[in-house]
């Protein structure tokens, strides 16, 4: 078998894709592509998965177990390729580079999610409605709207929403917060849609400063909000 590394050859055939392999327990890996098998399953909470790497990696999320530490930080990880991407920012390497318009990133993941920016790609679509998404993420949040699924819940009173943004500003009401102040008049509120509508008072007169004033207020203001509910960020 160690002579086929050499030789090159691959006698393990794939009959669906015609891909060829040197050893038969690749062979068998790479046919579990075809079928969606899954025969490796987390004794903990029923996933499952194809390979026993993937279900290797997964258990670390039960056990909090992080074997690959950084020699530069100490900061550890729980897969190598995680490490290996956070040893680039050290070295300031970024491998991945825009051709269009040459910004550059330390994850092939981060990349791919920028370079649909320009191509406009939607690859995720929903089941339900067939509207399409640019992000794995965005579909998830938009089929809750189906589902109607309320998986964030406030501690305090128990009300449950959809969107973890949506409890945040939630909170805020019991906290009896208002984090979102006009610059004019001084007056605070709990909501930045208060806000916007309040300063629409102010900026009647002053349509074209309203954008900029209106986002000023807000990276001040939700810095200020999200530093008081740690717990959620």
């Amino acid at each position: 078998m160690h002579l086929r590394t050499h030789t090159d050859e691959k006698p393990f055939v794939c009959e669906v894709c015609t891909k060829a392999f040197s050893l038969k327990s690749s062979l068998d890996r790479h046919l579990r592509t075809h079928t969606k098998e899954k025969p490796f399953a987390c004794d903990v909470c029923a996933k499952r998965f194809s390979e026993k790497s993937d279900l290797k990696k997964h258990f670390r999320r039960h056990t909090k177990e992080k074997p690959f530490a950084c020699d530069a930080c100490g900061k550890a990880f729980s897969v190598k390729s995680n490490l290996m991407m956070h040893l680039r920012t050290h070295m300031k390497e970024k491998p991945f580079t825009c051709e269009l318009c040459n910004k550059a990133f330390i994850r092939k993941s981060d990349f791919e999610r920028h370079s649909r920016i320009h191509t406009k790609e939607k690859r995720f679509a929903c089941d339900v409605c067939t509207k399409r998404f640019s992000e794995k993420s965005d579909l998830k949040r938009h089929l809750l709207t189906h589902t109607k699924e309320k998986p964030f819940s406030c501690d305090v009173c128990t009300k449950a929403f959809s969107q973890k943004s949506y409890l945040k500003s939630h909170l805020v009401t019991h906290m009896n917060e208002k984090p979102y102040a006009c610059d004019i008049c001084n007056k605070t509120f709990s909501w930045l849609k208060c806000l916007k509508s309040h300063l629409r008072a102010h900026t009647e007169k002053e349509p074209i400063g309203l954008q900029q004033h209106l986002e000023s207020t807000f990276t001040d203001s939700y810095e200020e909000a999200t530093e008081s509910m740690p717990h959620l960020l």
